[in-house]
């Protein structure tokens, strides 16, 4: 008796102990579940933001470093209303500097009705403007837009990635050269209105899309006068802007695909690391829709500070349709990102554990049976009633899907949806046909 109870305590030290090793291993359970929780949380964030980030690296690099992915973007834009406005403006002013439109009509004109000279020069702009635009956005034209910005394009490209020869002579700028427009336009305008020249001009004809190398030479020798060496064209890039644009392309060169490695890596990592993968993988969708709303919203504000830079009016409005149709597959990508983090965020609250996630579970499996139970219900009176009803409708039956099939006719316009519509008449009819010449037959 007296050693049970000298043992009693040495128990109670003994369960004290297993109680307080207990405790520690609990708190540090719960320490270790509250960094991964944590880990897992902020590796998310940066995934999300990193995912959305990778498909603006990709999305540049397959537009704006691709020469073909480049023109096929913008070879539209002559067909946009305020981009051939912009240009055709734009046009209209270099060709009026070029050539002193007052001066040449003086020289045509009466002594007596030079007065007249300077506001029948004014009143020309309208006409011309007119007649650029209508070059612009015709097919002969197209042609010449698209070689027009090939030729930029693979020379900017050139200089931004430091292998052009053209660098050592003219560093500081990547123009666009938009004299092919004026030549046209020179060429309309000299078969409309051959006495604003006082001959007809003889310049080149551009619609097979080939631009010659002399063409500022032809059209100076034409005209008579010498043009500004920069005349007609547009900066794309100025010194600043160009070194900014070089290192860009290298970093994007080096840096793109062991960014999208290392985004997937992180999302393994968060995985990996989560206690909850449901939870982080929900997290992961909600932290997407507000990485490509954050980075949308960036856009915009990169997008405003271009235009800022160019004259408000007519040709912010021409710049703002460029920018926009550039982007537009970028915001394309940007809202699949919106509702693929959206969906997945959704389909992994459908999956957890919740109140409301379990009874709408309940309610989709009960669902589910009742249309199931119906479908072979009603199949089993179909196979059983529906022969004999169609023999006894079945001109009904057969007017029925004529009728659907004009509807869907008058609904789709497409070629192939009408031989397909016309397919599935000649289907069902026949479909229809032999059920009721069974029925009958077995009757």
């Amino acid at each position: 008796m007296t050693n049970d109870l000298g043992e009693l305590p040495r128990l109670r030290a003994e369960v004290q102990a297993l109680q307080a090793r207990l405790d520690r291993r609990q708190r540090r359970a719960a320490t270790v579940m509250t960094l991964r929780r944590t880990g897992a949380a902020v590796l998310t964030a940066v995934t999300a933001f990193a995912l959305v980030m990778s498909v603006v690296g990709i999305w540049s690099a397959r537009t704006a470093l691709d020469t073909d992915r480049w023109v096929a973007t913008v070879a539209p834009l002559p067909k946009d209303p305020e981009v051939a406005a912009a240009v055709a403006d734009f046009a209209t002013v270099k060709l009026f500097e070029a050539v002193d439109v007052e001066q040449r009509l003086r020289a045509v004109l009466p002594e007596q009705a030079a007065f007249v000279a300077g506001p029948l020069a004014n009143q020309l702009h309208a006409p011309v403007r007119a007649t650029a635009a209508k070059v612009l956005g015709s097919d002969q034209f197209q042609r010449v837009w698209t070689e027009l910005n090939r030729r930029a394009h693979v020379r900017a490209l050139a200089i931004v990635e430091g292998d052009s020869d053209v660098v050592a002579v003219q560093s500081d700028r990547v123009e666009v050269d938009l004299l092919p427009l004026v030549n046209e336009v020179l060429r309309t305008l000299s078969a409309q209105l051959p006495t604003l020249f006082g001959k007809q001009l003889s310049l080149p004809d551009l619609s097979s899309g080939e631009i010659p190398a002399d063409l500022r030479v032809r059209v100076q020798d034409s005209l008579g006068v010498t043009l500004p060496e920069n005349f007609a064209q547009f900066t794309v890039y100025d010194s600043g802007q160009l070194w900014a644009a070089q290192q860009a392309v290298v970093t994007a060169k080096r840096g793109l695909v062991l960014f999208v490695l290392g985004t997937l890596v992180l999302l393994g990592v968060a995985l990996l690391v989560s206690p909850g993968r449901r939870r982080t993988l929900l997290q992961l969708g909600l932290w997407l829709v507000v990485a490509a709303v954050a980075i949308t919203v960036a856009l915009r504000a990169v997008r405003q500070q271009i235009l800022q830079n160019v004259p408000e009016g007519l040709y912010r409005d021409g710049a703002a349709d460029v920018v926009t149709a550039v982007f537009s597959q970028l915001r394309t990508r940007g809202w699949q990102m919106i509702w693929t983090g959206a969906l997945l965020a959704l389909l992994m609250y459908l999956l957890g554990p919740g109140r409301g996630p379990t009874w709408l579970r309940a309610r989709t499996v009960a669902a589910w049976r009742a249309i199931r139970r119906a479908a072979v219900t009603g199949g089993r009176a179909l196979a059983e009633h529906g022969p004999s009803w169609t023999a006894r409708h079945l001109d009904a039956v057969r007017v029925g899907g004529v009728a659907v099939a004009v509807l869907l006719a008058l609904l789709i316009s497409s070629w192939t949806a009408l031989l397909a519509i016309v397919v599935l008449l000649v289907v069902y009819e026949l479909l229809v046909t032999a059920l009721a010449w069974r029925s009958t037959r077995a009757g």
